[in-house]
């Protein structure tokens, strides 16, 4: 029988991470579930641009919907020394993110009846702490896509007849695995998707040839699954705090890049789950360790969100604290 969430001992730990009591949360095992950032010098003349011949740290690329992170530092004397102080240039939905239900904008035929107009949605500005805090939902299919990359030495092939990763594939998030943790769905819950996929991000920054897109062959949860999840929540009447994946956009590929070249019938987590005010955590790391707490569902996450105004997402530090 899977263990009752705590939720007034989660408060509690919200709250103290909240307020910056590290003496709280010191008993905890903390498990930080973001990617570091590579970091650019501008480009000579160009304080937008960044040199990909200057990185701060060879870390190595990663794809993304916005430009990689230009890092300008400059130098603030005093007698007994200097503070570096930097400015940083970087796309909202890069690396680790947040996605704010703001960032998607149905049109007339895609907003639903319990859906919210674009002008109702939240902006990071607008989410509160709890909001972005919550007690851990955990479906782990790590162990099937391993399996399915292991018929190709352990690498992914966007051909889904060597490597599949297709919506009709056991190797993604599917119904099924929702129906798993149907119990586990309450209000204020993130579902943690651990596709095992974040051993592929920094593997080249190319969407075309990265591996962690691959084709759009990639692991996420499928168009089966969203459906059922709207389903079980509208019959429990209850409503999750959102979903965190370690894949590039909580979709699969196939639900991703939908059915042509023009994003026909794609993104279907994001239109569909947006519009009822979930958050997506994108590009997550070290789900692995979260999967191996002794008790996953006893975690919680936090996501240290950017609270700029009108911001559609942004860059997060996440982390999991386990007792």
């Amino acid at each position: 029988m899977q263990k009752t969430i705590d939720m007034g001992r989660a408060a509690v730990l919200a709250a103290a991470l909240t307020a910056g009591f590290a003496g709280a949360a010191a008993a905890q095992t903390v498990i930080d579930l973001t990617h570091p950032i590579p970091t650019f010098a501008p480009m000579e003349g160009d304080p937008m641009t960044p040199d990909m011949s200057r990185p701060y740290e060879d870390i190595g690329l990663h794809p993304s919907f916005g430009a990689h992170a230009v890092f300008a530092l400059s130098q603030f004397p005093t007698s007994d020394g200097h503070f570096d102080l930097g400015t940083l240039v970087l796309a909202e939905h890069h690396g680790t993110h947040l996605d704010a239900p703001a960032h998607f904008v149905n049109n007339d035929a895609s907003l639903e009846a319990s859906g919210a107009p674009a002008a109702e949605r939240k902006h990071t500005h607008q989410l509160s702490a709890a909001d972005l805090t919550g007690p851990v939902v955990l479906i782990d299919i790590s162990g099937r896509v391993q399996s399915e990359l292991e018929k190709n030495g352990g690498v992914p092939n966007p051909d889904p007849a060597v490597t599949d990763f297709s919506n009709g594939s056991p190797n993604v998030v599917g119904p099924d695995d929702i129906e798993a943790v149907a119990d586990q769905l309450r209000d204020g819950v993130w579902l943690v998707l651990n596709l095992g996929w974040s051993q592929f991000f920094f593997q080249g920054a190319d969407f075309a040839t990265a591996p962690y897109i691959n084709g759009w062959n990639h692991p996420g949860i499928n168009r089966a699954a969203v459906d059922r999840l709207i389903e079980l929540t509208e019959e429990k009447g209850v409503r999750i705090k959102g979903i965190i994946a370690d894949n590039i956009g909580i979709d699969s590929g196939e639900s991703a890049i939908g059915v042509d070249d023009k994003w026909t019938d794609s993104w279907h987590a994001h239109v569909r789950l947006l519009q009822r005010g979930l958050l997506f955590v994108e590009n997550a790391a070290n789900l692995g360790q979260l999967a191996q707490a002794e008790t996953p569902e006893d975690c919680l996450v936090a996501v240290g969100a950017p609270k700029h105004v009108r911001g559609t997402g942004g860059p997060s530090r996440v982390m999991a604290i386990c007792p």
